[in-house]
Formats: structure tokens, C-alpha cells, sequence
């Protein structure tokens, strides 16, 4: 889930205008700060995070979002309910289908933004539990891309600010992409404060350029992953 600091969070990144961009097929607001406890009860539950992910894709119908998820049709209804009523989504438009109207639903923002209380609290941690169970689950022969990395760097606070801003516009930019293929891929990223310590400063004694550290051998060439 990208976020904005300022401390606000928020479920899905918010790239510029790109000329290979996609949009759902019907029209929203830019961006919703949620305000309201209603709102927090209402977005920060599994079934209903899974359809406004869905719904970011296209407009769908009760049934369409009951098969996409496996689950029924009243199920599904219900939870469309509870999002309706807190205004994260609404019917963009309706189809008649023989004696039935048809009703498809679509998200009221494309990025919401929220803060680290009520209900939100520990998403961002049980969104990468989950990330890393289904990492898990990836076969090693998958013909797929498969990437996952870690670092820990000691930076400035404010160039922590700039790498957070350009992997949330990374992130928008991978959920704008035009759907196709036959696989869903996941992105997830995490920059966040640690403990780990940090080696004493040297005194400005740094050792020259091309020349390893005392005791390292062939060690000097490797790096920590």
C-alpha cells in the first residue's frame, strides 16, 4: 500500500497522466481522505479490500465480483452494502437484462488516503504477511518473473522522503499498466525505520580507493543480501 508521509497512508499509488496508462472503464475522484470511522470499519476488511482492488481494473457487477472471489452472490452483496454506505463505492451505471437491471459497481477515488488508526492499524503489516505467504507458495521453476530483494542502508531522513516518493510512483505506474496476459502480478514494497546499529565513524581514516579492509581477503568482495 503506498503512501504519502504527511503521516497519511494510502491503498493504492497515484501516478501522472501516461499515454500507456489505463483507467477503469468510467469516471472517479483522483483521491479520498478518509475521514470517518465508518470508513476505516467498512475498507479494512479482507473481502471488501479485495473488491475495491477489482474494482480498480473495470466497473463489475455483484455476480462478476462473486466469481471473481469465489464467493456468493449475497456475500458479495452484502459487503458491496457496507462499502456504499461508508462512499467508497457507488453503481456508475446500470444494464437491463431482462426483467433484471443489472447494476455495476466502481470505486469512488482511485487512491484513498487514510491514517494510521481505527482499523487501519497493522494493515500494512498483514498486507506482507500475506505478500510473503503467496511468495512463498511461488513454485522455483515458475516461468514467471520472480524478484524479491532487502537492503538496509543508513541515509538521511530526507533521502528516505525522496526513495519513498519515487517507489510510490513506481507503484502507480505498475497498477496503471493496460491489463493482459494470463498471470496477476504483485508488487510490494516496505522502506521503514529499523534498529539495526551502525559501525563507529572511522575519524576520516578511510583506507585508499582499491584497497581492501584489514582481514578481508576474498571477503571484501562479497555483499551482505
Amino acid at each position: 500500500m503506498p503512501a504519502r508521509q504527511d503521516p497519511r497512508q494510502g491503498t493504492h499509488g497515484n501516478a501522472p497522466e501516461h499515454p500507456q496508462t489505463t483507467r477503469p472503464d468510467y469516471d472517479m475522484a483522483e483521491s479520498l481522505l478518509l475521514w470517518d470511522a465508518e470508513q476505516y470499519r467498512a475498507l479494512f476488511e479482507d473481502t471488501r479490500l479485495a473488491i475495491i482492488n477489482l474494482l480498480n481494473e473495470r466497473a463489475a457487477t455483484t455476480s462478476e465480483l462473486g466469481e471473481a472471489l469465489g464467493k456468493p452472490k449475497g456475500t458479495v452483496g452484502h459487503h458491496l452494502k457496507v462499502l456504499e454506505n461508508a462512499g467508497l463505492v457507488r453503481v456508475v451505471r446500470t444494464r437491463q437484462v431482462r426483467a433484471l437491471q443489472a447494476k455495476y459497481y466502481g470505486r469512488t477515488a482511485r487512491v484513498f488516503y487514510y491514517h494510521r488508526v481505527e482499523e487501519s492499524a497493522g494493515a500494512a503489516e498483514r498486507g506482507f504477511t500475506a505478500a510473503a505467504a503467496e511468495l512463498a507458495q511461488v513454485p522455483a521453476d515458475h516461468p514467471g518473473v520472480v524478484n524479491a530483494n532487502f537492503r538496509r542502508v543508513r541515509i538521511p531522513t530526507e533521502r528516505a522522503e525522496y526513495f519513498s516518493e519515487r517507489l510510490n510512483t513506481l507503484l502507480a505506474e505498475f497498477s496503471a499498466e493496460p491489463r493482459g496476459g494470463e498471470t496477476t502480478y504483485a508488487l510490494a514494497f516496505a522502506l521503514y525505520p529499523t534498529d539495526q546499529p551502525a559501525l563507529p565513524r572511522t575519524g576520516g581514516h578511510a583506507f585508499p580507493e582499491g584497497r581492501a579492509f584489514p582481514g578481508g581477503g576474498d571477503d571484501a568482495e562479497q555483499e551482505a543480501r
